[in-house]
Parts: structure tokens; sequence; C-alpha cells
């Protein structure tokens, strides 16, 4: 049988899960990449998730998957095949760098050790209420103003820094690659358990000449308690799986574990602090008990 085209050009994958406002928006503004993707996949939980998209918009697929990032992903990489050179995986509330696609783009073809990148976050609205879209465009278009014309690379990458939300991956080095679906919902950590699998294929990076803002929205997030649950339960989960250091799990969840017991005297008004501390309680009292697993979330 004679060979197929060769991959080549972008896709983005982006899962959503109630914000067809936010989504729409990131579509619309990939318009203004200084290197056109070559599709975008969104993959949305229900026809709501999709409804502002335009079904009519070239190189869009938007479509109804199953329930779960890690799930949702996996479909947007099925849908993708093998027909691209290199994917990206946005958040829906994230807004790039205009230069974002093509600069990722260049490192790829420069540097074919390296097997994926993210860039850097200029501002996190997961740690505050939220950032709105209009200040969010606003620090974006400042930066593009002013572009260096380089990027630099930073290897030795440390586990977290919010890598999940602006994440990009050779797509040769992705061949039975998958996220983990025993991580469900908002699937905790799911981008670091990934991370780890294509580590072993080549470098992971970080590369300063990419940036962009994440609007940290609230809304279509898991509810405290099953946030909660599951950074504890998908932390020890991932520790025995062997996938992602134990020394940054333990870290991370003690971290989250201390913060939300402190903050549960006085709770931030956009962070249920009291529902994760007991979703918290809860996986540690599973894992005495010897049942605690990511999938109990899907109980509570």
């Amino acid at each position: 049988m004679p060979a197929g085209p060769a991959p080549c050009g972008t896709a983005i994958i982006i899962s959503t899960r109630g914000r067809p406002d936010i989504v729409n928006a990131l579509v619309e503004q990939l318009d203004a990449q200084t290197k056109a993707p070559a599709h975008v996949f969104v993959i949305g939980t229900s026809a709501v998730d999709i409804a502002r998209l335009d079904a009519n918009r070239a190189n869009l697929t938007a479509v109804v998957g199953r329930e779960g990032s890690s799930s949702q992903r996996n479909d947007g990489l099925a849908l993708a095949g093998a027909r691209f050179s290199c994917i990206v995986f946005f958040d829906d509330d994230f807004v790039p760098s205009r230069f974002w696609i093509e600069r990722m783009e260049a490192v790829f073809a420069a540097n074919p050790d390296i097997a994926g990148l993210t860039g850097i976050v200029l501002a996190d609205g997961t740690t505050t209420a939220g950032i709105s879209l209009d200040d969010a465009c606003a620090t974006v278009r400042a930066h593009d103003a002013h572009p260096d014309g380089g990027v630099r690379i930073h290897d030795r990458l440390n586990y977290g820094g919010n890598m999940g939300c602006n994440m990009a991956f050779r797509a040769a080095a992705l061949e039975g690659i998958s996220f983990d679906e025993r991580l469900p919902l908002y699937a905790w950590l799911e981008d670091a358990d990934f991370r780890s699998q294509v580590e072993k294929r080549g470098r992971i990076v970080r590369v300063e000449g990419l940036w962009g803002v994440h609007l940290g929205h609230k809304q279509g997030r898991g509810r405290g308690v099953t946030i909660g649950y599951s950074q504890i339960a998908n932390a020890i989960y991932l520790g025995r799986k062997g996938t992602v250091p134990k020394a940054h799990l333990a870290k991370l969840a003690a971290r989250n574990f201390a913060a939300n017991l402190v903050r549960s005297i006085r709770p931030e008004p956009f962070v249920d602090r009291r529902g994760r501390l007991r979703g918290n309680l809860l996986a540690l009292a599973d894992y005495i008990r010897g049942r605690v697993k990511p999938e109990r979330i899907l109980e509570l």
C-alpha cells in the first residue's frame, strides 16, 4: 500500500466543560496566531459546552466527548490521529501569545531531541479570584508588542509549574501514550503523569519565548470535596504507579492539605477550602483503610 501523506502542522486540542463563552473566545483568538494551527479540536462534555462555536469555521472540529479532562484529551488525540507533527494542549481559559505556535514549531524543528515543552505563564488566575478575559488579552498584547525575537530554553523542568494549561509535544513522541483515565473529572495531576511518560522519549523543557495568561475561571471546575479528595488520592495513586517523583507528590499533597487546613478558618470567597479539607480528610481516611483510589470522587 502507498504511504499516506507525511504528518505536518500543529493540532490544538482543547477540553472544555461549562465555559462556552470562554472556549469560543480562545478559538477566535487563535486566528491572530502568526502561524495558524492546521486544525483545532474542541472536546466538550455536552452540547452546551460547544454551542457558541461556529460549526462552519475552517479547520475546527467540535464534538461532545466523554466526561473528564483525561478522557476528553484522549478523545482529541484519537481525532487528531497521525496527521500532525505537533500536538498542543491549551486549557480552555488560557490566552496564548500570538507567536506561540510559530515559535513552538521552530523550537521542535531546531531541537530534534526535545519531545515536549511548555511556556511562561505571565499571570495565573487559579491562585486568585480569576483574571478577566479583557485583562488577560491586554497583558498578552503588551508582551507581544515587544518580542525579543528569540527563545530561551530551560532544561531540568521541575514538576508542577502549571504545565498543563499550555503544553506541546512532538507527535512522533506520543505513539502509544495516553492520559490516565483513572484520574476522573478534573483529573488532578494528569499533566504530570503524561509528561513523565513522554519524557522517556526526549527532553521536556520550558521556553521563555512562549507566554500567555491563565484566566483561572472557577466556572466548570470540580466541587471542593472532589478536588480535595483528588489532591490526596491522585498523588498516592501516581506515587504507586511510579510515573511522577514521590518527593514532588508528597510535597504537593502536604502543601495543599496545610493550605486547606489553615485557610478553612477564614476561606477565600473564591475557593471552597472547607470542602477541599473535607475531601483531603476523606482520602486520608480511605488511605488508612487501604481503599483510597482516584475514582472514589465519582461517589462523593
